[in-house]
């Protein structure tokens, strides 16, 4: 029911800077959060940016202070700023949703979107 699409990935060389954005559509309501994780070859999925309760927004240390995670409420479209970007940035970027179920949280995740840093 409910459907999360990435957008924005692409080739940049280090130090540029990328916007990615994260569309939900369907049954989107009774948001707990919403983030952004990527998966790098070999390495298991991790925990970029958290956007929780009203707004509140946590980054993890090896991005903090050049992504910055935000959200449009009205159009429903999730946002990470990616800023001096670096090779060790390259990864497939997914884009996560937790609402509300009837009884428990419900995780949603988009396709995934490629960034690639190189020169």
């Amino acid at each position: 029911q409910v459907q999360l699409v990435e957008s924005g990935g692409g080739l940049v060389q280090p130090g540029g800077s990328l916007r990615l954005s994260c569309t939900a559509s369907g049954e989107f309501f009774r948001v707990i959060s919403m983030a952004w994780y990527r998966q790098a070859p070999g390495k298991q999925r991790e925990l970029v940016a958290l956007l929780v309760g009203g707004g509140s927004t946590m980054h993890v240390d090896s991005v903090k202070g050049r992504f910055f995670i935000s959200r449009d409420k009205a159009k429903n479209i999730l946002y990470l700023q990616m800023n001096s970007l670096k090779p060790e940035d390259t990864a497939a970027y997914y884009c996560n949703a937790q609402t509300q179920g009837e009884s428990s949280p419900i995780d949603h995740w988009g396709q995934g979107t490629q960034v690639t840093v190189s020169s």
